[in-house]
């Protein structure tokens, strides 16, 4: 359908890849791939006819279409949402007032008439292309690809213009999808969709019915949508079959094989030229001498190419906080008469990894606003415990920095104990390499900043990080690293992202706000969804108000207070009263025991080896935090009733 054909791109005194060779068939599902600046949204761009080779060729096959969607710029005013969607459907709408002008016609002709019966033609001609180009159901594949994309009913009537650019985005997404054009090209598609709507769009394109290419630093997104993996390495296109996952083993085992060709190559070479320079100057061996020289000549030399560099991190481990991070009671949030939530209880313990998930415009980012004290909550309170110490990252992190610094400098000055070789690895993890560190701040665009701005919190962190889509504007790597960090941080963060790799390996509780209210889930984001799957299908029953902290609950429930009217504690016998302090001080023991064990396991579950591990592997952690909850309940009873006791005459 299309092929690259000795291509080769150079920007300036950049070469950015020679002598690729591709070919992209029907139905192709395929990920292009490569670090940043290696070329990638050039190639796509070239592949959309935007862009020219410097060398090489691109040949199209008669009759194909190309859609192309760029990661970001694209700006529409004018008309309402709906009608901007619609308008991929020109052509049929133009076919569909024909047919009603040739309706109009053929009722004022004379049925006997020739004009009569040339109109007629025309007009079964025109219905049967109308009828096969499924006129009749534009305004619901519209619908529901709007919907698909988060935007409500209501939103279809409103202007184009009233929207942001990562909405607009979802704008051409949506008309794209709808053209179905034979190649489609998408430039990190997921960069401003929220989880449903990723959601959504992986389901859409698993039927897509031509091909597509894709851009996407979403690894689920890649693993799921994907068959075919392209790489742009070292100025050269390598491709594997398979998603993204495969695609790392592959990769690893061909380096590997490559690397065992090499060392058996060497040794051939070393062999040959041992013999040559042992025999040369013997007359007798003059023969054989030069049959080595020649087999010598004939070798084509193995190159490997340099291994992609790997960086590792971890945060400075900052000192403990108390056994509770952070309470909330009956929390909530309202702007004038807009109620964003309301009713949000929860307590959140040392070490915890909270993902707080939910539609946009939910109530996330003012959540953690709420938490981080940034925002007074109108209703409930917020609580940190004991020696917390957090740091908030904001989706514009980047505001709060100072301009005029320097990177480099910045870095040194924030975490002056860190060696700079291992300041510069981490800049250089997050793409500022080179002359980049010692660049002023206020010369770097806001995703720049905000990628930076997530470098200096990684090597001075507090031990309760609360972060707003950490992941945007990172490759990769940058996410791998990050992640690596966050793994063996000892502290509690709360997170907000919508990348689905990233919510599976970190969470072990996950937070959705939904309609102005929170519910709990156990587990991470892959849990939710079988947790969620489970509650549709029973019948529908409202959850019980919590009066606790649901700490580790294995079903949803949706946070709520209550207050409990007080009644007459009755004295205790002295015997079972020191009972209850020694199984209370055996609990205080246990209960930090079985938390550490479930975040040995989460960590473990985050390296997937196989199906069976990963299910013994959840399995056990199921059992742990239902321990861990059934211990945590008797505690807290304990600790209420000796309360009651210490305060009763």
């Amino acid at each position: 359908m299309l092929q690259v054909i000795g291509g080769a791109k150079r920007f300036g005194p950049k070469l950015l890849f020679e002598d690729i060779n591709l070919q992209i068939n029907p139905r192709e599902r395929a990920a292009l791939v490569g670090g940043n600046g290696s070329g990638k949204s050039t190639l796509m761009r070239i592949l959309a006819s935007l862009d020219s080779l410097d060398d090489g060729s691109v040949e199209r096959s008669g009759g194909m279409t190309v859609g192309y969607l760029p990661q970001d710029g694209l700006q529409m005013r004018g008309r309402t949402v709906f009608e901007e969607t619609a308008s991929v459907f020109a052509a049929t709408h133009r076919l569909e007032d024909s047919i009603h002008g040739l309706h109009s016609r053929i009722a004022e002709l004379p049925p006997d008439s020739a004009e009569y019966r040339s109109v007629s033609e025309e007009l079964a001609r025109a219905e049967a292309q109308f009828h096969a180009d499924d006129g009749y159901t534009i305004e619901a594949r519209v619908g529901a690809v709007l919907a698909g994309l988060g935007f409500s009913a209501q939103d279809w009537a409103r202007g184009t213009e009233e929207f942001s650019g990562g909405w607009q985005m979802r704008i051409a997404l949506g008309k794209l999808l709808l053209q179905q054009p034979s190649l489609l090209l998408l430039d990190e598609p997921t960069n401003h969709l929220d989880l449903e709507a990723r959601n959504w769009l992986e389901e859409y394109l698993r039927t897509y019915p031509n091909a597509y290419l894709l851009i996407s630093h979403d690894r689920y997104f890649l693993d799921v949508t994907t068959q075919r993996t392209i790489e742009l390495w070292n100025r050269r296109l390598y491709v594997y079959k398979g998603n993204y996952d495969q695609y790392l083993r592959q990769k690893t085992e061909r380096r590997a094989q490559l690397e065992a060709a090499a060392r058996t190559q060497r040794e051939q070479i070393e062999r040959l030229e041992a013999f040559i320079n042992r025999f040369r100057a013997q007359a007798t061996k003059a023969k054989q001498v030069q049959s080595r020289i020649k087999e010598l000549e004939r070798i084509e030399r193995i190159e490997l190419p340099p291994e992609e560099p790997v960086v590792h991190f971890e945060f400075p481990q900052p000192p403990p906080s108390g056994r509770v991070a952070l309470e909330a009671r009956g929390a909530g949030k309202s702007y004038g008469a807009k109620d964003v939530f309301s009713g949000a209880t929860f307590t959140i313990e040392r070490g915890e990894r909270i993902a707080l998930i939910g539609p946009n415009g939910a109530g996330k980012s003012t959540l953690l606003r709420l938490l981080a004290g940034l925002e007074t909550a109108s209703q409930g309170e917020i609580k940190l415990g004991h020696n917390v110490m957090l740091q908030h990252f904001a989706q514009d992190q980047y505001k709060a920095l100072d301009a005029e610094a320097r990177l480099l400098e910045d870095l040194e000055r924030v975490a002056p104990r860190v060696p700079t070789v291992e300041l510069r690895n981490l800049l250089g993890c997050f793409l500022f390499q080179g002359e980049d560190v010692f660049k002023p701040l206020g010369v770097l665009s806001g995703g720049e900043r905000n990628r930076y701005a997530l470098a200096r919190m990684l090597v001075s962190p507090a031990n309760l990080l609360l972060l707003d889509e950490p992941t945007n504007h990172l490759d990769m790597r940058a996410k791998e690293v990050l992640l690596e960090a966050i793994r063996n941080f000892s502290g509690t963060v709360i997170f907000v992202s919508h990348d689905r790799a990233f919510l599976d390996a970190l969470a072990t509780r996950t937070f959705e706000i939904r309609d102005g209210e929170l519910r709990i889930f156990s587990g991470n984001y892959e849990d939710f969804l079988r947790q969620t799957a489970a509650l549709a299908s029973q019948p529908e029953t409202r959850p019980a108000p919590s009066t606790g902290s649901a700490l580790s609950a294995a079903s949803p429930t949706v946070v709520t207070i209550e207050e409990d009217a007080p009644a007459k504690t009755r004295r205790i016998n002295p015997i079972r009263l020191r009972q209850m302090q020694e199984r209370c001080a055996e609990l205080e023991e246990e209960i930090p025991r079985l938390e550490s064990a479930i975040r040995t396991v989460d960590e473990e579950m985050g390296t997937y080896r196989s199906q069976q591990q990963h299910e013994e592997q959840f399995a056990q952690a199921q059992r742990l935090r239902e321990e861990h909850t059934a211990l945590l309940s008797e505690w807290e009873e304990l600790m209420l009733q000796l309360e009651a006791q210490a305060t009763t005459p």
